[in-house]
């Protein structure tokens, strides 16, 4: 299989698992995907990353000790 940004050669085992970039082109978009996430802390538990889509909503519930929370 080929990869569909650089045409370099995907081993067969990156293959099998579904990937459909070589490990070099694989790695640039995982970089690429990184940048859009956000870091939230929400009360007594450790950082976690969202997506923007996800993270509107997340963010609202995240300070439960200041009051109202809808």
């Amino acid at each position: 299989m080929l990869c569909r940004v650089c045409g370099d050669d995907v081993s067969e085992g990156r293959a099998q698992l579904g990937f459909k970039l070589c490990l070099f082109c694989g790695e640039e978009q995982a970089r690429q995907d990184r940048r859009g996430w956000t870091i939230l802390t929400p009360h007594k538990q450790g950082a976690m990353f969202f997506t923007a889509q996800t993270a509107r909503e997340a963010a609202q519930g995240i300070n439960n000790k200041g009051g109202l929370v809808k």
